[in-house]
């Protein structure tokens, strides 16, 4: 749907820039940079159109196994760890890096667990609260997948 709408909205502008040429617009110099930010226009819709096919071709047909919800994990890709969350720290990295958060885990028999999540989970996983958590491997980083407050 939206790969059929980028095209029309590429192709509405180009029918102005031809009707433009068509009744001599072109001439002076509004009909001039008018056709400029018509093309500009068109050029930004047709990128789009662009990627949304890339998009649809690269995906194979299939959606994000996010998107349909976190049952379609199965073990091997899901991790889940248990505890009292007991600090989280977030690192800002610098520009074109993943920003990370530190988490400390800890249950009652068991020595704390120190995680590194890609991202700022400091608003999911609250100091205090006793929470599951499923993780996820992505390209060799840990992604909060989901969060379960007991």
């Amino acid at each position: 749907m939206m790969l059929l709408l980028s095209l029309l909205l590429a192709l509405l502008p180009l029918l102005a820039i031809v009707w433009m040429l068509f009744y001599g617009a072109v001439t002076t110099a509004d009909g001039l940079f008018m056709g400029l930010i018509l093309a500009a226009i068109s050029g930004i819709f047709a990128l789009n159109a662009l990627l949304e096919l890339r998009k649809g071709k690269s995906a194979g047909g299939s959606t994000s196994r996010l998107g349909r919800g976190n049952s379609s994990l199965s073990a091997a890709e899901a991790t889940v760890q248990r505890g009292r969350v007991e600090s989280v720290q977030f690192f800002e990295a610098h520009v074109g890096q993943p920003n990370k958060s530190i988490v400390v885990l800890s249950e009652k028999s068991r020595p704390s667990n120190l995680l590194a999540l890609e991202g700022d989970v400091r608003n999911a996983l609250p100091v205090g609260q006793t929470v599951e958590i499923t993780l996820r491997r992505e390209s060799g980083k840990n992604v909060l997948v989901n969060v379960n407050y007991a």
